[in-house]
């Protein structure tokens, strides 16, 4: 059971970085505009797509346990200081809160690295001879 809340965690964790970056291949003028509204260059909406899209999907299913978690992370903590810095309006302090918060819960997942159900066990595994699971096939 354990491992099935594992992925699921992971799963859950994923899916705001991969909807949040196909919603940006949706709209990319709209995107780039909102980016350029707060001094960055819209040059960085492709990087950022990639990031969340491909970090995201890592995430969701355990390839590179600790790199992965670890970039969202150092991206949320710096979207949510350019994005959401009026604390003064109650929504964008909620939304910098959540987007601490979700950093915090990728940073607990980068230490820990490797969980059930991931590519990188069943990598690791593959050379130990084990098989899915952990458990030994010889």
């Amino acid at each position: 059971m354990t491992g099935v809340i594992q992925l699921l965690g992971r799963i859950m964790l994923a899916l705001i970085f991969i909807l949040a970056g196909l919603g940006k291949i949706r709209d990319p003028a709209g995107t780039i505009g909102y980016m350029q509204s707060v001094g960055l260059p819209g040059v960085l909406l492709w990087p950022t797509i990639a990031l969340e899209v491909l970090g995201g999907l890592a995430l969701a299913v355990g390839h590179h346990t600790r790199a992965a978690p670890f970039a969202l992370a150092v991206f949320s903590v710096v979207a949510a200081c350019i994005f959401h810095h009026n604390f003064a309006d109650q929504l964008q302090l909620i939304m910098f809160l959540k987007d601490i918060a979700i950093a915090g819960g990728l940073l607990l997942l980068a230490l820990g690295g490797k969980t059930a159900y991931c590519i990188d066990s069943y990598i690791d595994n593959r050379k130990s001879k084990a098989n899915f699971f952990g458990t030994r096939q010889d």
